[in-house]
């Protein structure tokens, strides 16, 4: 596990492009990085309606989500939306991955993802927040607004939990890794318990660099979204479902 978030908070920025248009081009373009982003009253027009009439999962999230270092199709937004495809679930997966995006630089941004109207978010942000030492209260708190703010929206969070080096110490690891485990248990969120598990450390899941994985590593990745995101999905089929017998 020392190799595996070592660092993220060092990502190439170069990951990030312009911002799109239209929701449905998040999957290969994202808003300005959090080191980038302007002053709220300056920030992008938001994304303005799309023919896609499906509802939306939206991947938000750092250099995880993005896909750093891989092509868009074997990020793991685009390989989930391959996954709920063939599992008949009529879902559009959009990426909103920014490399070195911090809790902080997510707080930002959660606006401009709701122009989007999400009926599903998968956060995972904070990684980038411990392994340059912040603060834990602060970012326990930027993740609780986070959430707060889609939960407002009636937007359904999944928390992707992140965890960090052992040399950073047992007592901030731990606390670290108990931020996840108690915003998920304030809100009743389902939570991903580490969103790189069976892929951390695994030389031959990542790419080079040791930190972020390759396309076959992200397919694991989806493997862990996927059993935290069908049980949501699975009872907004049977809540939809209860609710058209209603008005029948």
């Amino acid at each position: 596990m020392a190799l595996v978030l070592s660092g993220l908070s060092g990502c190439d920025q170069s990951n990030t492009s312009t911002v799109p248009s239209s929701p449905d081009s998040l999957a290969s373009a994202t808003p300005p990085s959090s080191e980038q982003t302007p002053p709220r009253e300056s920030l992008p027009a938001a994304p303005s309606p799309s023919p896609d009439d499906r509802p939306r999962i939206i991947a938000f999230g750092d250099s995880l989500t993005a896909g750093l270092g891989v092509s868009p199709e074997q990020s793991y937004p685009t390989q989930l939306q391959k996954q709920l495809d063939t599992l008949g679930y009529h879902y559009q997966v959009l990426n909103a991955g920014v490399s070195g995006d911090t809790s902080a630089g997510g707080l930002r941004r959660v606006s401009w993802v709701l122009a989007g109207k999400p009926r599903v978010v998968i956060l995972e942000l904070g990684g980038n927040d411990g392994l340059r030492g912040l603060g834990l209260p602060e970012t326990r708190s930027h993740l609780d607004a986070i959430i707060r703010q889609f939960k407002d929206a009636h937007v359904r969070v999944i928390l992707a939990g992140m965890k960090l080096p052992p040399n950073y110490g047992e007592e901030y690891t731990a606390r670290f890794e108990a931020i996840y485990r108690d915003l998920a248990q304030l809100h009743g969120l389902p939570l991903i318990p580490f969103l790189l598990e069976g892929v951390g450390g695994e030389k031959a899941l990542n790419q080079s660099d040791g930190i972020h994985p390759t396309g076959e590593g992200y397919r694991i990745v989806v493997e862990n979204v996927l059993r935290s995101l069908l049980p949501v999905l699975k009872d907004a089929s049977t809540n939809n479902s209860s609710a058209k017998k209603k008005q029948a």
